[in-house]
């Protein structure tokens, strides 16, 4: 059996245009943090690094896989991000973006798994940023998320709704930091059709 996010996860990958809240269990992770603009060079190739070793975990695993398990295959998760701004600003400043990509693995996905994967690559190729790649577990517990269409540009006016709903609702905000989950390829999609989960995490105020 094929085990397909978008079939199986719709509570966390199902996002609707209105704000929801939503308990976000821990989830493991192959995640690398940088600094500065998404849309510098440097940010694509540790995405591409990512996604490299993501396919090469989920073609691992499908060789080692024996007849009696249940799951044989696996869609690869899309990629997602945790954002925030190194200092206080009015106005965000790309350059001064601070974030972690990150791809989800599979529960059975093992950290052994992955530095297996993370061998095969380095004797391949040359990849910068191989060694940097971390495999952590990461709890966002109780969150507010919303789906937003279009331009990443244009995401202040997702934000505003989310911060409507916190404050009609008795939540608070508990991060200056946020989750962006990308549904799409932007180099593939029309701007128009960028689907991205926004989502941040809350308390009762």
């Amino acid at each position: 059996m094929k085990y397909d996010w978008k079939k199986e996860e719709k509570m966390f990958y199902g996002a609707k245009m209105k704000p929801e809240v939503v308990d976000v269990p821990c989830f493991n992770y192959i995640l690398l943090s940088g600094h500065g603009d998404p849309n510098e060079p440097l940010f694509s190739q540790k995405v591409s690094t990512l996604f490299s070793l993501a396919y090469a975990i989920k073609m691992n695993y499908k060789k080692q896989t024996r007849d009696d398990e249940i799951v044989s295959d696996y869609a690869v998760y899309p990629l997602e991000g945790l954002w925030s701004l190194s200092s206080k600003q009015e106005r965000i400043n790309k350059d001064e973006l601070e974030y972690t990509i990150m791809i989800r693995q599979p529960d059975f996905i093992t950290e052994e798994m992955v530095d297996q994967a993370i061998e095969k690559i380095k004797k391949k190729k040359d990849d910068p940023f191989i060694d940097d790649v971390v495999f952590e577990a990461i709890c966002d517990g109780e969150c507010v998320q919303i789906l937003h269409k279009g331009s990443f540009d244009d995401e202040p006016a997702s934000f505003e709704k989310l911060d409507q709903y916190c404050q009609d609702h008795g939540y608070k905000r508990i991060k200056n930091q946020h989750r962006e989950i990308y549904l799409n390829d932007k180099n593939r999609t029309k701007i128009d059709n960028l689907k991205t989960i926004l989502r941040y995490p809350i308390i009762k105020s």
